[in-house]
């Protein structure tokens, strides 16, 4: 595909990196020099300096054969008028914003973004975006990630095995075995920073990080499996009222009823406006760094505290200065600058939750072709888990798995057929409209298009 990509921040590269090695062809735009010197350097693409609104701009571009355009620069209003003059102009097929404001996201404005306003196809708001990873981080406490497939019917798990993993050791055949009920599938796991492929006489190790597809249903009793047998905390402190931290409020406040949740906000005006417009959330004004605000906010009943401020340093030092009221609590803390991830484990911070790779999973997922309708990243793109239907006309209708012919690195995870979530046999027959959770390696997507016919469409 030829993909243009307006803006060349931390994302705009990330996203542009990916897709390259998809076999994509990307043009990017953007005013700053320095930018898009970084990117002649270090990247394969056609890279223009210049405003991506100005149609001559986009003219050098070749827009008019482009199938997609992408806008990520720091400006909401920019992006929109960057897709609006990309459909007005050139036609291109399918255009893509972040937007962030989010009074242009309320459902009451909804009739904005159609063909005969302004016709962005899909909207990425970053803030709703990890507002939603990390409160499905708090429903499976015990894993590092969780995310939703085939409706919310099938689960991918990302689960450390640590000591208390009594399978580990275990050949991955004698699991299905001991635990026959259990509707789940070890995808792979990292392993020294690789991602491996399992097989059936592989074996868990400690420290790996394994991928599991389970049955929504049963993701308490797979973690338990695993050895992690964390509640879902009840007890949660938000600090940091911006998008973010209000937005996972809502989210909270709609779906746990059992949870009790205090935002500290250091800015007066935004304090007030979301005490406002939360029911049961309590606000509190002042500073996460104040121990004395801490103590207000009663830190030593707290179980869970995620730093979600706009100031990285703060965000570390909150999680810090939590350990001194006790060991016993999760923190989670939001950071945009990469290289902090490598204070993780000596800062004792339970999970860092990067912006960054949730926005581009989020675009990615939109960059497939056809019936793909979800998508997530594992290792910086080199592979992906992918939701696709079977339509009528792929090669696997009527054919079992078995003689599917499918690469070692396309692993089949789990299929949601009407209502029911099965884990595939080698004698699994495919049917039309299954819905099929699989793992591919970046290399193999091409394979996956044809396979399941999601270029046909």
């Amino acid at each position: 595909m030829n993909i243009i990509i307006c803006g060349a921040g931390r994302v705009g590269s990330t996203i542009a990196k990916m897709l390259i090695d998809q076999n994509h062809s990307i043009t990017m735009i953007d005013q700053s020099s320095e930018d898009i010197q970084r990117i002649n350097e270090t990247l394969d693409v056609k890279a223009i300096v210049g405003k991506a609104t100005a149609p001559a701009i986009l003219e050098k571009a070749n827009t008019k054969d482009a199938d997609m355009i992408i806008a990520v620069t720091r400006n909401d209003e920019i992006n929109m008028l960057i897709c609006q003059i990309a459909f007005s102009l050139f036609q291109v097929p399918k255009k893509i914003a972040r937007i962030r404001f989010q009074e242009y996201l309320d459902p009451k404005y909804s009739g904005l973004f159609n063909r005969e306003n302004l016709p962005i196809d899909n909207i990425i708001s970053p803030e709703i975006e990890i507002a939603k990873s990390i409160q499905r981080k708090l429903e499976a406490p015990g894993a590092l990630d969780n995310v939703p497939f085939a409706d919310n019917k099938i689960r991918l798990l990302e689960i450390l095995i640590d000591e208390k993993c009594s399978i580990q050791g275990i050949n991955l055949n004698e699991l299905t075995k001991k635990f026959p009920k259990l509707n789940a599938y070890i995808l792979g796991v990292i392993r020294n920073d690789k991602f491996v492929v399992m097989k059936k006489t592989d074996q868990l190790q400690l420290k790996d990080k394994a991928y599991v597809v389970v049955n929504s249903s049963q993701m308490q009793e797979t973690l338990t499996v695993f050895g992690h047998n964390e509640k879902i905390s009840n007890k949660i402190l938000i600090i940091g009222g911006g998008n973010i931290g209000f937005n996972l409020a809502k989210n909270i406040e709609k779906s746990f009823d059992a949870a009790r949740v205090k935002i500290i906000e250091k800015d007066k005006t935004r304090a007030e406006y979301i005490a406002n417009e939360l029911n049961d959330t309590i606000v509190i004004n002042g500073n996460g760094l104040d121990e004395d605000v801490l103590s207000e906010a009663n830190i030593d009943e707290v179980e869970t505290v995620l730093a979600l401020t706009n100031d990285d340093e703060d965000n570390l030092m909150v999680s810090v200065l939590v350990e001194k009221f006790s060991k016993d609590k999760r923190t989670m803390a939001l950071i945009n600058k990469p290289n902090y991830s490598l204070l993780q484990s000596s800062l004792k911070i339970d999970d860092l939750i990067d912006p960054r790779m949730n926005t581009v999973s989020s675009i990615l997922k939109h960059v497939h072709k056809g019936t793909i309708e979800n998508a997530y990243t594992i290792l910086n793109g080199e592979y992906e888990v992918i939701e696709a239907d079977i339509i009528e006309t792929s090669e696997l209708i009527n054919k079992q798995l078995k003689d599917s012919n499918l690469p070692d690195e396309i692993r089949i995870g789990a299929i949601l057929r009407e209502k029911n979530v099965i884990i595939p046999s080698s004698s699994y027959v495919f049917q039309k409209d299954d819905t099929v959770v699989l793992l591919s390696k970046r290399d193999q997507l091409p394979v996956v298009e044809n396979m399941f016919r999601i270029s046909s469409v």
